[in-house]
């Protein structure tokens, strides 16, 4: 006999509860929000305007602006880490792996050009600011950072980079080209701005390849 209950099994028959499809109904508005107008133009007021709902109904799910922006940054992370980092794990240890993360990446800010990184909006945003929505931001980046590193420490023992490659650094610039690559792209229009990225990440790789 089952030891499940019949509420359990309607939860997992019919999906979610109603209170957590209404706060996933709300933070995706939310992440369309900030991509547009950044995490410091998200209020309450905004979002239920935005989703026809009652600043008290919104305000319920979140309990504060502040936790509003930590949720969103939360499940950006969450999205990046699903589109770029998962994919890119079952490639081989190494480059290959290290060459997907970062293809992925470059794919990301191609499509969102027309909206915008909440990782390089918010940190404009809040670079100066402490606080916890900060110190959410800095944690995910940092999550993502490190596991770039790891990708290119993995490539260093594979064999496939150098043994004098510095991570750290090759993290550094492979940053700096999607800076470059999401001003160029979303600020200037610059055709080609994709390709100029993916070029100077295959120069960046052979300038550390080993022999």
């Amino acid at each position: 006999m089952s030891s499940s209950s019949p509420i359990s099994a309607a939860s997992r028959a019919y999906g979610p509860p109603k209170g957590q499809q209404t706060r996933l109904v709300i933070l995706e508005a939310a992440l369309g929000l900030a991509s547009q107008i950044g995490l410091e133009g998200l209020s309450i007021g905004a979002l239920a305007e935005v989703t026809q709902m009652s600043k008290s109904g919104v305000f319920a799910h979140f309990g504060s602006r502040e936790e509003l922006q930590i949720s969103v940054i939360r499940e950006y992370h969450r999205r990046f880490a699903e589109e770029i980092f998962q994919p890119a794990l079952r490639e081989p240890r190494g480059l290959p792996r290290l060459r997907a993360l970062f293809d992925r990446w470059v794919q990301r800010v191609a499509v969102e050009v027309d909206s915008g990184c909440i990782y390089i909006s918010a940190a404009v945003e809040f670079d100066d600011r402490p606080g916890p929505v900060r110190e959410a931001l800095v944690g995910m980046v940092r999550t993502w950072h490190e596991a770039l590193i790891r990708a290119a420490r993995l490539a260093i023992a594979e064999g496939h980079l150098r043994a004098d490659t510095e991570p750290e650094q090759l993290l550094f610039e492979l940053h700096g080209l999607i800076l470059a690559l999401h001003h160029d792209a979303r600020l200037l229009h610059s055709p080609g701005s994709v390709e100029r990225a993916r070029r100077g990440f295959a120069r960046l790789i052979a300038s550390h390849a080993a022999a």
